[in-house]
């Protein structure tokens, strides 16, 4: 039957029996076999019919409650929302492990993309899945999705940066891994977060995102770099890591990364389908999208004298198998330890080095940011699929710099 739902016409159900309201379409009330009666949403989206329960009726559900919230409803699936959709994925999420769990699994479907609209990295993926496992879980895995504040948030903030999750956790038959937590780990899992609760948020698991607001600590911009002295002691300890049998890809991509001003993670990823020698570039994926990289003719030359390995795609290939060089960073540090180099030099010092070098010699920041492949390169540089002889030049004055630094003395033979 079809009326205005009242107090009258819920008291005039019988058992199984419904009540169609003439003011908002769809909207109805139902009494089961019992005397429990459900107020409900009919409706249809892309040809299908949806069927939502509002609540039951009682406090706090009235009839003019009931209408007010189907109202409210018809109006978000006008804007493209499914109520129903989105009341599943809040009982699928409904507390913070849940919700990461969701968050990485379309992550991983390519259902959820960075802001550069491309499907997050492997090694990027990994990064989330540690933050997640042994941080977020650990101090807000339990909690209510809806119920997360933004003091939550600021407390999970400060208790990562005092070592609160710090752990020693064992990786695999040999592994440990060493969780510290600290400032930078807490700003930048704080940031993963916030990008976890975007998602919440877009899929109606709850109307806000309780990480804006929260202040982070300051993620200071990195200005080490290698001086003239480190540039020679680098220079000795590759010459010398070919003697003491270290992997000689290893030591190879060690000496790239230092004459291309990369990220770790693009040398050790790069493939020979991404070169092109005669035009002396590569094109590679990067965490924020296709990028052309020129090449100085010594980091070609680096390239040329390498061999294929059958079987294996990879420009630096591991010591077993087909996939990337996993014990890079140990090898790393055998090899800085061997002309004395600082610990504190990492391959990302290599490439705020590079940057500064070309700043020291008078290029543009638009020119070193084209070089290494830097967020800030200009718009126009997006749409380059070849260097131009200016950026060819640049690249080569800055590595034959390099090679001078790491000869010692000036002296400009390759180290």
């Amino acid at each position: 039957m079809r009326k205005r739902i009242g107090l009258r016409e819920i008291k005039q159900l019988e058992p199984g029996q419904s009540v169609w309201d003439t003011v908002v379409p769809g909207f109805h009330a139902r009494r089961r076999t019992t005397e429990a009666i459900f107020f409900c949403l009919h409706y249809r989206l892309e040809g299908r019919q949806r069927w939502l329960t509002i609540g039951q009726f009682g406090a706090p559900w009235t009839p003019d409650s009931a209408r007010r919230e189907a109202q409210r409803l018809l109006g978000t699936i006008v804007e493209g929302a499914d109520p129903v959709a989105i009341k599943r994925s809040k009982r699928q999420a409904a507390t913070v492990a849940e919700l990461c769990d969701l968050y990485i699994a379309d992550v991983e479907a390519g259902r959820t993309l960075t802001r550069a609209g491309q499907p997050k990295r492997a090694s990027t993926l990994a990064t989330d899945r540690g933050r997640i496992e042994r941080h977020i879980r650990p101090l807000l895995g339990q909690l209510k999705v809806a119920a997360v504040t933004t003091a939550d948030i600021d407390g999970f903030l400060h208790d990562v940066a005092a070592g609160k999750t710090a752990a020693r956790i064992k990786t695999k038959a040999r592994g440990v891994a060493r969780v510290r937590g600290g400032r930078g780990t807490a700003s930048r899992t704080v940031g993963l977060l916030g990008a976890i609760f975007t998602y919440a948020q877009r899929h109606g698991m709850r109307p806000d995102n309780p990480v804006r607001g929260v202040m982070r600590f300051a993620d200071g911009q990195r200005t080490r770099r290698l001086s003239d002295s480190e540039y020679a002691a680098f220079g000795r300890a590759l010459r010398s890591a070919r003697a003491e049998g270290i992997w000689p890809s290893a030591v190879t991509a060690m000496r790239f990364l230092l004459l291309s001003g990369w990220r770790s993670g693009e040398v050790l990823a790069l493939r020979w389908r991404d070169i092109d020698l005669v035009s002396r570039s590569a094109v590679i994926d990067t965490k924020t999208g296709r990028s052309m990289r020129p090449l100085s003719k010594h980091a070609c030359e680096v390239l040329g004298q390498l061999t294929k390995v059958s079987g294996n795609s990879l420009v630096f290939p591991a010591t077993r198998g087909s996939g990337p060089m996993t014990g890079f960073r140990k090898l790393w540090n055998r090899v800085t330890k061997l002309g004395g180099p600082p610990s504190d030099v990492t391959p990302h010092v290599l490439r705020h080095s590079f940057a500064s070098l070309g700043d020291d010699l008078g290029f543009s920041e638009v020119t070193i940011a084209t070089l290494i492949g830097h967020k800030k390169r200009s718009m126009t540089g997006r749409y380059t699929h070849k260097p131009d002889p200016v950026l060819l030049a640049a690249a080569d004055t800055i590595t034959s710099r390099i090679l001078q630094l790491m000869a010692g003395a000036g002296d400009q033979a390759a180290a």
